[in-house]
């Protein structure tokens, strides 16, 4: 069973890296221009973001029905739904991140297969994890 579940991961791992890759979504220049609104706007990301809305909406809808997923773990939602502080300044740290770099986690990681230069970037959203990780854990 664990076998399988490492085989299943790395195969949705593979997929979704190819996904990036074709679309360009590992492109940094890419991703910027689709941010930069008021410059040189490049909307062809917001085609590839709304062709996967309705993929990945299918793919929920027959998770939730089976219950489980395919390797048999059970599936869970959100640990919490509530908007708080914690959750507001992690995405503005993900927005800063992604509009000055370029990058985000998923892309930067497939990123690393093509362009060594996005090692540092790498290098640092890890040691922000780790960060993050023990500023949790610390008592308050």
């Amino acid at each position: 069973m664990i076998m399988l579940r490492v085989l299943l991961s790395l195969l949705a791992g593979l997929l979704f890296g190819a996904g990036l890759a074709l679309s360009r979504m590992i492109d940094p220049a890419k991703v910027l221009g689709f941010l930069d609104i008021t410059g040189h706007w490049d909307p062809s990301l917001g085609g590839v973001m709304a062709a996967a809305i309705p993929v990945t909406a299918l793919f929920y809808f027959v998770a939730k029905r089976r219950g489980v997923s395919l390797s048999g773990a059970s599936l869970s939602g959100p640990p919490s739904r509530v908007i708080d502080a914690k959750l507001i300044g992690g995405a503005a740290v993900f927005g800063i991140g992604w509009g000055t770099a370029g990058l985000c986690p998923g892309p930067a990681i497939a990123d690393l297969a093509v362009d060594i230069r996005v090692l540092p970037f790498v290098i640092a959203m890890v040691v922000g994890m780790m960060a993050a990780r023990l500023f949790q854990q610390s008592p308050r």
